[in-house]
């Protein structure tokens, strides 16, 4: 109670804003509508507008401020999350395994988010995600130790060096002879100049870039050492007004453009790395 009121009583004029716990209507003028989530609690008033598919906060007069969220946001988190007890139940993974499997860093630590619910503390991830990666570890761990498969997720480069005969399988004949041609023909080759030239023929292959940007793309990949760690990089193509580009940035990293940059490709290149060491084995 504030002021003799009753904080959840229906709104009484057009300017009254009223704000209820979990999935109640925040409304002003009784037009714009969002689901409520607690938040951190301040004493003081919070004058915002709110509308659909943005993210406030509102106060409900009860000394309390919540982050709103519209049904369109909240639908869509909680359908890209999986828990962890729905996890264990859709896999057939004990929890054990999962847990083993995190230290052995076959599934990233920062797929495992905590997240407030009813209950208290749980664990989620990102569904599709998690579900391929475990996918991909049943399938593996018949043939090969849980180490050998962490060396082939991690987007690391592998410590042996690649046989020409083993690249000339791997790529096109007219990419290998471009290559070639502009830097020599060793008969061994380092991991990232192999998974460079790899990602490179892919491109040339869909139409998506020429030989001549091509070139351009190499020079760009000979610089990801060091970059993203255990994350990896992320490979973007754009283009704007006939004018063409590249970007690596770490993975999960966010970039803008211009409204006039095309974006025809983005690439995770820890999962062309993961392709390849697999072709490689």
């Amino acid at each position: 109670m504030r002021n003799g009121r009753n904080p959840y009583a229906e709104p009484t004029g057009p300017d009254e804003r009223v704000g209820l716990f979990f999935g109640a209507e925040c409304r002003r003028n009784g037009r714009e509508r969002g689901r409520i989530r607690r938040g951190h609690r301040r004493n003081f008033g919070v004058k915002d507008f709110f509308f659909l598919n943005v993210t406030v906060l509102c106060y409900n007069g009860c000394r309390g401020m919540y982050l709103v969220q519209t049904e369109e946001e909240v639908s869509s988190v909680e359908t890209d999350l999986i828990s962890k007890k729905e996890l264990l139940e859709l896999t057939g993974i004990s929890y054990g395994q999962l847990y083993r499997w995190k230290r052995k860093k076959l599934i990233p630590e920062e797929w495992f988010i905590r997240k407030s619910t009813f209950t208290g503390q749980e664990t989620f991830f990102p569904r599709d995600k998690v579900l391929a990666r475990i996918e991909k570890i049943k399938n593996m761990k018949e043939d090969l130790s849980l180490d050998e498969i962490a060396e082939l997720l991690s987007p690391l480069p592998i410590p042996r060096s690649v046989k020409r005969s083993e690249v000339a399988g791997l790529v096109s004949e007219t990419t290998l002879r471009w290559f070639t041609e502009k830097y020599g023909d060793p008969e061994e080759w380092e991991f990232g100049r192999v998974l460079s030239l790899y990602v490179l023929d892919r491109l040339v292959k869909t139409g998506e870039i020429s030989l001549a940007e091509g070139e351009t793309l190499y020079g760009l990949l000979g610089k990801t050492e060091g970059m993203g760690g255990e994350k990896g990089c992320e490979l973007i193509f754009f283009r704007k007004m006939g004018v063409s580009g590249f970007a690596l940035i770490e993975a999960g990293q966010d970039i803008r453009f211009d409204d006039q940059v095309k974006i025809p490709v983005r690439l995770q290149l820890s999962q062309l790395s993961e392709e390849l060491k697999i072709k490689l084995i």
